[in-house]
C-alpha cells in the first residue's frame, strides 16, 4: 500500500509541477528514445525547432540495432544463410515539419504534433506527443509510416525503413 501511496504522490506532483511542452518560436526541442518495429529495434534521435505558435521544422535519424537476419529464398532461386543487414540497411534519416498543437488543444504541458518527413527511404508522416514535467525534462512518443517509397527494389531488408515503426524516450527543452 505505501508503494502505491507513492506512486500516485509522484504522478500528482508530476502533473501539477509540468511545464510548456511548446511555445513556439525559438523553441528548440530534442527527444531521443527507442526505435520498435517489425524485424528489429534500435534508437531514434530527432531535433525541432519552432519558426511559429503551431510550427516547427527538424530532422529524424534512426539506427537498427537488433534486426533479425534472414534465412530463406527472396525473389528468386538464390538462397540466403543468415544474411546480416548493412550499414544502409539500418540507417534513415529525415527532414520533418510539424503542426504543434499545444495551445489549440489548450494544455500547455501536452504537445501533440502531426506531421510529414522526407526521408533517404521515404515521403512520410507521423504522428507524436511530448509532454514536459519540468523546464527541461519530457517524455515523447511517436508513430511513423510510410505514404510513398522511392525504390522499386526488392532488396532482402528494404522493408526496414518502409513501415510503420513506434518510437518512445526522453525529450529535452534547449
Amino acid at each position: 500500500m505505501k508503494k502505491i501511496i507513492t506512486f500516485l504522490f509522484l504522478v500528482s506532483f508530476g502533473f501539477i509541477q509540468a511545464q510548456e511542452a511548446f511555445t513556439g518560436k525559438g523553441d528548440t526541442r530534442v527527444n531521443v528514445g527507442a526505435n520498435l518495429q517489425d524485424g528489429g529495434s534500435g534508437i531514434q534521435g530527432s531535433i525541432d525547432f519552432g519558426l511559429g505558435e503551431n510550427f516547427s521544422f527538424g530532422f529524424v535519424a534512426s539506427y537498427l540495432l537488433g534486426v533479425d537476419n534472414f534465412n530463406g529464398f527472396y525473389h528468386g532461386s538464390t538462397y540466403y544463410s543468415d544474411y546480416k543487414p548493412e550499414f544502409q540497411d539500418r540507417f534513415d534519416a529525415k527532414a520533418r515539419i510539424n503542426a504543434n498543437l499545444s495551445s489549440v488543444i489548450g494544455v500547455k504541458q501536452l504537445d501533440v504534433y502531426p506531421g510529414l518527413s522526407l526521408g533517404l527511404r521515404n515521403f512520410g508522416g507521423h504522428v507524436g506527443g511530448r509532454y514536459f514535467f519540468t523546464d527541461g525534462f519530457g517524455v515523447f512518443t511517436e508513430i511513423g509510416f510510410p505514404i510513398a517509397k522511392y525504390s522499386s527494389e526488392k532488396d532482402v531488408f528494404d522493408h526496414l525503413n518502409n513501415q510503420v515503426t513506434f518510437s518512445l524516450g526522453a525529450s529535452f527543452n534547449l
